[in-house]
């Protein structure tokens, strides 16, 4: 009795420390019905934005989409693991906080980004833009097509 208690304990510790399904890693929030979100895996088009299609070594494109996010302004990654990251975009005047998350698809060569607003209803097109801007940038550094 006392070795599959033992064996249940270390058995849920390795379950609890492991990475996971990588398909759910793989899977972005959806976007809310509010016009202020936009999502590469958004199935309407209004908050559709295509997925940054890698052409190189997807290491260099994730190395240059960090770089490019950090060179934003007001924008800090909070968190970042092996195929996601997470950052937050501030407005210069009233401070109100984006969330950015991203995703990295090594198979498909592929970036899936999301950006939304946490608080109101509409963003006037500032997360589309933020993501056509990053998206510009790492084409300047041809690390995507």
């Amino acid at each position: 009795m006392k070795f599959k208690f033992i064996f249940y304990i270390i058995f849920m510790t390795l379950l609890a420390n492991s990475k996971g399904n990588p398909e759910l890693e793989m899977k972005l929030a959806a976007c809310p019905q509010s016009p202020n979100c936009v999502s590469s895996q958004a199935t309407d088009k209004d908050h559709f934005i295509a997925p940054f299609k890698i052409s190189g070594k997807t290491e260099d494109a994730w190395k240059a989409l960090k770089q490019a996010l950090a060179g934003q302004s007001r924008t800090l990654i909070t968190q970042e693991t092996g195929n996601t990251l997470h950052a937050e975009a501030a407005s210069l005047v009233f401070r109100f906080v984006d969330d950015i998350d991203v995703v990295i698809d090594h198979n498909a060569k592929l970036i899936h980004i999301r950006s939304a607003s946490r608080t109101g209803y509409s963003d006037f097109g500032v997360n589309r833009r933020r993501m056509e801007a990053l998206r510009s940038k790492l084409q300047q550094a041809h690390v995507i097509d």
